[in-house]
C-alpha cells in the first residue's frame, strides 16, 4: 500500500487513545556495560551507509535499515552483514521490537519528522545535521525528546573534536583577549546541476510520495534524484545547511549561546552564474549581531587567480593567510582558526604561535551509544537542543536572504556599514564573483532585511516579520504531519 493512504504511527496512537484504549509506554530499556545497542539506519544514502559503518564500530549493532529507495536499502543491508532487515517505509522499522535506537540519515525535510516518530515509538535518535529544516519542528523535536525521555543526539560531530573543546577553553580563559568578531566558513567548489526540459522519471526502486514525505508530491524536476534535493528549498538548506551548519553548530558551542541566540541578521547572495534547476544560493553570507559580530560564509563558485585560472575551490584571505573551512575568531591579541581536526593560534600579523590537535570527532557515534546506556542527556555532546539552537541561526539566516530582493552593489554596501568584517566580507565576495566573470552590475544580488527575532517565542518581530514568520513553520501533507503538541 502506498504511504500517502497509510497512516503515521502518531496518527494510529491518537486514534488509540481516543478509542478509549489506555497506551502503555514502556520505559527505557536498561543496557548492560558490554550489550551491544541494536540500531535502525532510516535514509541509506551515502551517509546513511556511513552510518552503518560508525555503528559498527563504536560498539552497536545494526539490525535493519530503511531507505524509499530499495536500491540503497539492500547496499547498506550488505555492508551491516548479519540478519539485517529491510523496511521500505520507516514505521515499519519503527514498530520492530529489535530496534532500540535508530540512525538517521534522510533529506533534511524528513529529519523532524522521523525524529518525533523514533521518540514517540520508544527509541533513542541520532539525526544527522541540520537538527531540522525549519525553526518551528526543531522545537517540536526537542519537546519530543524531553516528553518521551529520549536521548537524542545531533550529527555535528565537530561537538565531540577535542580542538574544539580546546578552543572553548581558551577562549574562557580570554587567552588572546576580548573578542572583536567571529567570521565562520565552509566553501566548497561545486558546479551547476543542470536545467530539465520537463519531468523526469523516478527512478526504479523509488517509492516518490514516501521519499516527499511532509512535502508536496510535485513533479520531479531535477537530473540527479540523490543528493541534489540540497539545493531546493522545499527538501534542503543550500550549502549553508549542508556544510556551513558545522561551523554555525562550532560558533554555538564554543561561545556557550545557548538560548540566547543572535536577535538580529540579514543575508546577502545569490545563484550566479548557474542556469539550472536549483533554487538556494550558490554564494551567501550571513551577518549577525551578537555581543560581537558573526559571519557565516559559503561559496560554490571556484577559486580563480590573477591570470584567470581556475583552481578548485574559493579562498578568503585575511592577515596573510587563506582559509576554506574555519572558523576564524579574531581578538586584541590574535585570532584562532580552527576547523575540523585542529587549528591553530596566530598573532596580529598571522605568525603562527600554538597548534591546537583535534581528530574531527570520531568519538562521536561511541558518545551517543553511551548516553543510551547511561540514560544521561548530559553526557551527549550534541544534544536535540544545542542542535536545535544552532540550527535557528541557520534558518534565521536563510529566512533574511530568501525573503530579500535583488538590489544594486551600493546598497549591499550600505546595508553592511560600519561592521569592520562584514564590510570585508562583501568586498572579498565582490572580487571572487568579479573573477568569476559575474557582473553584479546585471546579476544583482540578493540583499535581505535586517530581521528581528525573539528567542523566546521564535518568532519575528518589526520590519519584515510577516514574510519572515511565512517561513517559520512549514506546511506538511496528511499523513505526515508533526503536531502542534507532540
Amino acid at each position: 500500500m502506498r504511504c500517502s493512504k497509510r497512516m503515521t504511527r502518531r496518527t494510529f496512537l491518537a486514534g488509540t487513545a481516543a478509542g478509549g484504549a489506555t497506551l502503555l509506554v514502556a520505559g527505557p530499556r536498561v543496557f548492560g556495560a558490554n550489550e551491544r545497542i541494536s540500531v535502525g539506519v532510516i535514509g541509506c544514502g551515502g551517509r546513511g551507509t556511513g552510518h552503518v559503518g560508525w555503528v559498527k564500530g563504536s560498539g552497536g549493532e545494526v539490525v535493519a535499515v530503511s531507505d524509499p529507495d530499495v536500491g540503497h536499502m539492500a547496499r547498506a543491508a550488505k555492508k551491516a552483514g548479519g540478519d539485517v532487515k529491510q523496511y521500505q517505509d520507516l514505521r515499519k522499522l519503527l514498530d520492530d521490537k529489535r530496534v532500540d535506537a535508530v540512525a538517521i540519515a534522510t533529506p533534511n525535510h524528513w529529519h523532524a519528522l522521523s525524529t518525533i516518530m523514533a521518540c514517540e515509538a520508544g527509541k533513542d535518535v541520532y539525526c544527522e545535521k541540520p537538527a531540522s529544516h525549519s525553526i518551528w519542528e526543531g522545537r517540536m523535536m526537542v519537546k519530543a525528546a524531553r516528553k518521551y525521555k529520549r536521548i537524542v543526539q545531533i550529527g555535528t560531530q565537530q561537538r565531540s573534536d577535542p580542538a574544539f573543546i580546546t578552543l572553548r577553553e581558551k577562549i574562557r580563559k580570554k587567552e588572546l583577549g576580548k573578542i572583536q568578531w567571529v567570521h565562520s566558513l565552509w566553501y566548497a567548489h561545486r558546479g551547476p546541476i543542470g536545467k530539465v526540459d520537463g519531468p523526469q522519471k523516478v527512478p526504479d526502486g523509488v517509492d516518490y510520495s514516501l521519499w516527499c514525505g511532509p512535502r508536496k508530491v510535485v513533479p520531479l524536476m531535477r537530473k540527479r534524484f540523490h543528493y541534489d534535493w540540497h539545493w531546493f528549498w522545499p527538501y534542503g538548506n543550500g550549502d549553508m545547511g549542508n556544510r556551513v551548519i558545522h561551523t554555525i553548530d562550532d560558533v554555538h558551542h564554543v561561545f556557550d549561546i545557548g538560548e540566547d541566540v543572535p536577535t538580529r541578521m540579514i543575508g546577502v547572495g545569490g545563484r550566479f552564474q548557474y542556469n539550472d534547476d536549483a533554487t538556494t544560493p550558490n554564494t551567501e553570507f550571513i551577518v549577525m549581531k551578537w555581543k560581537v559580530p558573526i559571519i557565516f560564509g559559503s561559496r560554490n563558485l571556484p577559486y580563480v587567480d590573477e591570470k584567470g585560472n581556475k583552481k578548485g575551490t574559493s579562498v578568503y584571505r585575511r592577515f596573510g593567510r587563506g582559509f576554506r573551512f574555519s572558523n576564524i575568531v579574531k581578538c586584541e591579541g590574535g585570532f584562532f582558526a580552527v576547523s575540523r581536526g585542529g587549528g591553530a593560534v596566530y598573532d596580529n600579523d598571522g605568525k603562527q604561535t600554538e597548534k591546537i590537535k583535534g581528530d574531527g570527532g570520531a568519538g562521536h557515534m561511541r558518545n551517543w551509544l553511551e548516553a543510551v546506556k547511561s540514560r544521561k542527556v548530559e553526557h551527549l555532546r550534541a544534544d536535540v537542543l544545542g542542535g536545535h539552537l544552532s540550527s535557528v541561526m541557520l534558518h534565521t539566516g536563510n529566512i533574511s536572504y530568501r525573503v530579500g530582493e535583488r538590489v544594486g552593489v551600493e546598497q549591499v554596501s550600505k546595508a553592511v556599514e560600519g561592521i569592520e568584517e562584514a564590510e570585508e566580507t562583501w568586498k572579498q565576495t565582490r572580487d571572487h564573483l568579479k573573477r568569476n566573470g559575474v557582473d553584479l552590475g546585471k546579476e544583482r544580488p540578493i540583499l535581505g532585511p535586517w530581521l528581528t527575532f525573539d528567542p523566546k517565542s521564535e518568532r519575528f518581530t518589526g520590519e519584515g516579520a510577516d514574510a519572515a514568520n511565512a517561513l517559520v513553520k512549514e506546511s506538511y501533507r496528511p499523513p505526515f504531519t508533526i503536531e502542534d503538541r507532540v
